[in-house]
């Protein structure tokens, strides 16, 4: 349903990857990683040379939009006047379902909230050639596993999370909305080739152990900016032993360690899930082809030569982690979190307790924390705290409602949820939660952000697989330990056993549910895209204006972020989610989630008169005095979500340039593409000259090239100023899209 690259597609790009890997392979004079492989496969033009360091120009095999991103999405490509999407691309409806009481309630109100909405979404994928899967067919990445991703491809998606594919070896690339504009107008995707960090795995999972410890073990390893512009590549014996759903949860949450994305090689578990899915043609052509859908035999044997990095994690050694509070990165062992949570002093009663997402809601997740609830039933025990689940799609719903997985949860009181991203994302109501009272949830997410799940930023979130969870809600504490300490019951105390392994597909096949996915138009000019002049949600684009050619000079410093500034800081999501396809809405929740670094205040500053004001209201007053200016931002600024609203607000707003310690990847392009510039302190010491009440002076921007510095004065209200060097990333064609106003502008002509 809804495969669009079907079996004779994939041979072809098979016939491609060989050949440009083989001529990659000699340039290189040495084995390929399997990301080598596939980034070499679709580049656009022929490998002559080491890519490394450099950026390069590919061909995706396809494009993912979801519901909220791919409105701004559509909205570019529109005011490019472009006809037809070249590549095979889906809008997928699953961020605009809020979560209130359960899916079934919760979809009708969102049908009726969201309806301009996916009216728009719908009719602009008919007309422009996309596949449109309606609300409640499930989470973009779910769905996407289910019938797209496929060994080898390459494809980039509007979701920070689109790594998920890895899972089935498919290299899916996180990207802005612009990026996904591009490709589907037919234009090569660049990319700075990533440094490849190997992570090789030994021995199997066991007991309570499960795929999500592998990540969120990665996660504590890397930190969460040790990947960035980086591919994880896992392999290994290990890699076997884990299933092909297993894979994606583990590349799924990659981007919690801003990786460029991550990936698995081919094996036999992913052939299972390719033929349960209905792509056996496909899984044929994989199995023929093992050799070119993994890593040289080379490079496994001697990974030093080939990667830039090495971690090594022994399965049968690994305990199940929890991480969080506030970053996922934060990570120990299970039996740790009662000490941690009594010496950090956190929360220790649970709120809330939440299983499923993008990230774990396979047939193997539901089925373990199904195990875990059958054991509490069978003792007539319920959860001691609300217990959530949303399915990963349609077709995993319908058959665990089939197979009894869901009997088993609800049978402890657990409510199921729309198939949708849900309190993942925010879009999660609250009610009975008391306002600014500080609360412990545990999920099986893959982002625990302040904020993040319910907007409220004394919400502690730890994450954990799903067994986990469930687990941990039938105990009612993060003190409880499910591996040791005893629950009561009515006919005594016990211990949980770990979740016994689980099938990878369900031994009766999927569900597969029908009238979900709606394919675009076979008259395309007959359709007319829906968008209401006067709506407060949508809004056609006008063009960025272009650079002026001069110097910027003694720009006001209108935020100074101190610490985490993730794109759900920079443009919060919750009920702003609403307003994402209209930029002048949307703006008035610029920085709102940013910590003022000179006040400790969030989400406001100072005009240059003295009178404080929240961040977009001062920032309109600016752009309403004709004044353009700078966010000077901490280290890995813009982590996390893949919003390109986190570039656009700030630059319809008249933001000139943003200058940080360093970039998250996503968002440094979002930047560039927008026209704003994107600028590294070269000594990032130099973040603590910034003072309150100064101005910026960007000069020698004629002479901007790749490589080339750019000087910078800071002007202090005291009359004294300091120099400093402001580095930068940008190629060729990059500094034409801030010399034309945007990438937008360039692709228009």
């Amino acid at each position: 349903m809804g495969i669009d690259l079907g079996p004779s597609e994939v041979s072809g790009i098979y016939g491609r990857l060989e050949s440009k890997s083989s001529a990659y392979r000699r340039a290189l004079g040495r084995p390929l990683t399997l990301c080598e492989k596939i980034l070499s496969g679709h580049l656009d033009s022929e490998p002559s040379s080491d890519l490394a360091g450099r950026y390069v120009r590919l061909r995706p095999d396809r494009v993912a939009l979801q519901d909220v991103t791919g409105q701004m999405v559509m909205l570019q490509f529109m005011q490019a006047g472009l006809e037809q999407a070249a590549l095979p691309a889906t809008v997928h409806c699953d961020h605009l379902i809020r979560a209130r009481t359960e899916g079934g309630e919760d979809m009708k109100a969102s049908l009726d909230e969201n309806s301009e909405v996916f009216r728009f979404l719908s009719s602009a994928a008919s007309r422009y050639g996309v596949g449109f899967w309606k609300p409640g067919a499930g989470i973009i990445h779910q769905v996407v596993l289910e019938n797209y991703a496929f060994p080898g491809g390459l494809m980039i998606g509007t979701d920070s999370h689109t790594p998920n594919a890895g899972g089935l070896g498919m290299a899916a690339v996180g990207v802005g909305g612009l990026d996904a504009a591009e490709a589907m107008a037919g234009v090569p995707w660049e990319v700075l080739c990533p440094r490849r960090i190997g992570v090789r795995l030994e021995g199997s999972l066991g007991g309570w152990s499960s795929p999500k410890d592998v990540i969120l073990r990665v996660a504590q390893l890397l930190t969460v900016s040790g990947g960035t512009n980086s591919v994880i590549e896992y392999f290994g014996p290990g890699a076997d032993s884990i299933s092909c759903t297993g894979k994606a949860t583990i590349c799924n949450m990659g981007a919690e360690v801003g990786a460029t994305c991550s990936v698995f090689p081919y094996d036999r578990r992913m052939s299972e899930y390719l033929r349960a899915t209905g792509r056996s043609g496909i899984a044929d052509l994989a199995d023929a082809r093992p050799q070119l859908l993994a890593a040289d035999e080379g490079a496994q044997k001697e990974p030093d030569r080939c990667y830039d990095r090495l971690v090594e994690i022994d399965l049968s050694e690994l305990e199940p982690h929890v991480v969080g509070p506030h970053t996922p990165d934060l990570a120990r062992p299970v039996s740790e979190l009662a000490g941690d949570a009594e010496s950090e002093g956190y929360v220790k009663a649970i709120s809330a307790a939440l299983i499923g997402s993008c990230t774990n809601s396979s047939y193997e997740d539901m089925s373990r924390a199904a195990a875990v609830a059958e054991q509490a039933r069978r003792r007539g025990v319920k959860a001691a705290v609300p217990l959530l689940v949303t399915p990963g799609s349609e077709q995993i719903r319908a058959t665990i409602e089939r197979d009894g997985q869901m009997g088993s949860l609800e049978a402890i009181g657990a409510t199921v949820l729309a198939n949708a991203c849900g309190p993942c994302i925010g879009q999660w109501s609250r009610p009975e939660l008391e306002e600014g009272r500080a609360n412990t949830i545990v999920t099986s997410f893959n982002r625990n952000f302040p904020g993040r799940n319910d907007g409220r930023r004394q919400t502690l979130n730890f994450i954990g697989s799903p067994e986990l969870v469930t687990a941990l809600a039938l105990g009612g504490s993060i003190s409880f330990n499910p591996l040791s300490d005893q629950l009561d019951s009515p006919s005594g105390r016990f211990v949980l056993e770990p979740p016994p392994p689980a099938p990878d597909v369900p031994p009766g096949g999927f569900c597969v549910p029908e009238g979900v996915y709606v394919p675009p138009s076979p008259d395309p000019g007959s359709v007319e895209v829906q968008i209401d002049p006067g709506s407060s949600r949508l809004q056609r684009l006008e063009p960025f204006e272009p650079w002026d050619g001069g110097d910027m000079l003694r720009m006001p410093v209108l935020a100074k972020a101190r610490g985490k500034c993730t794109t759900d800081h920079i443009s919060p999501a919750g009920a702003w989610l609403s307003f994402r396809g209209h930029l002048d809405n949307l703006s008035d929740n610029m920085l709102l989630g940013a910590v003022n670094a000179f006040t400790g205040e969030v989400g406001e500053g100072r005009h240059s008169s003295g009178e404080r004001m929240p961040f977009p209201r001062l920032a309109r007053r600016y752009k309403a005095e004709g004044v353009r200016w700078v966010i000077v931002g901490d280290d890995n600024y813009g982590e996390g979500s893949s919003r390109e609203h986190a570039a656009m607000t700030p630059r319809y707003l008249n933001c000139a340039a943003v200058v940080a310690r360093s970039f998250a990847r996503i968002h440094e392009t979002n930047l560039k593409k927008q026209g704003v510039l994107a600028l590294t302190f070269a000594d990032p010491a130099a973040y603590d000259l910034v003072r309150e009440g100064d101005s910026v002076s960007l000069l020698g921007l004629g002479s901007l090239s790749p490589g080339s510095e750019v000087r910078c004065v800071l002007d202090h209200a005291d009359g004294s100023s300091d120099p400093a060097r402001l580095l930068h990333s940008y190629g060729a064609d990059q500094i034409e899209w801030f010399r034309r106003g945007s990438a937008l502008n360039v692709l228009k002509g």
